[in-house]
């Protein structure tokens, strides 16, 4: 068997193994989209895997899920704020993506120091601070080789004169940030406040691999 055949047996056996764990919680994260009233607003399969992937998460304080969902270009609202306990959508907001990433779209993403670039996978949001950037939350990367030098990387969210979408209007793009998650300044402070102190962030673009590689990796 060549080795293209053996790894497709393998991604095969993976799958039906997670599916077949994870069946009630896709079971709970349908129930969710339809009781949310989601259709339209967030795409099914990305909320189901961050749905999914919130619920492996050990040590979160709050049942509030960010998705931010890269595979958008940056002229639309793509930062979803969920409180899946009161199955309400706190926010919905623009967010800029890292200067290296792309222009209008998000094309390229990187763990690495000094790259510019947004990662992706499940972030835990930690305490906030006052930094350079005004009121600002830091993060921690929870995907060993995809997002775990985000701390190292000061990759956090924070308020910009960037990502306010009087932007678009002029350079048809939101501006771009150095990988941080950047949200328009007039919903900086109320979102910090909603997913502060060990909540989930779930972000998610095309290139990301596949749902069952995402519950494999998520080793926590």
């Amino acid at each position: 068997m060549d080795l293209g055949k053996k790894l497709s047996a393998i991604f095969i056996g993976l799958f039906l193994s997670v599916a077949v764990f994870a069946n009630g919680t896709v079971f709970q994260a349908k129930e969710l989209y339809n009781e949310m009233k989601l259709n339209g607003l967030i795409k099914y399969d990305v909320f189901v895997q961050g749905v999914e992937g919130f619920n492996k998460i050990d040590k979160k304080e709050k049942n509030i899920l960010t998705i931010v969902d890269f595979s958008l270009p940056s002229t639309e609202k793509r930062m979803y704020v969920l409180d899946l306990e009161k199955k309400e959508l706190l926010f919905k907001s623009y967010v800029s993506h890292g200067k290296n990433t792309g222009d209008l779209y998000a094309e390229s993403f990187s763990n690495a120091a000094e790259s510019n670039k947004s990662s992706l996978g499940f972030f835990m949001t930690e305490a906030p601070y006052k930094g350079s950037n005004g009121y600002s939350l830091r993060l921690a990367g929870l995907e060993k080789g995809i997002n775990d030098n985000a701390m190292k990387r000061n990759i956090v969210v924070h308020g910009a004169d960037y990502a306010n979408p009087e932007i678009i209007k002029t350079s048809g793009r939101l501006g771009r940030s150095f990988g941080c998650f950047a949200v328009p300044e007039d919903m900086n402070n109320e979102i910090i406040d909603a997913i502060k102190g060990r909540s989930i962030i779930y972000v998610y673009a095309d290139k990301l691999k596949l749902a069952k590689e995402r519950y494999v990796s998520l080793n926590l």
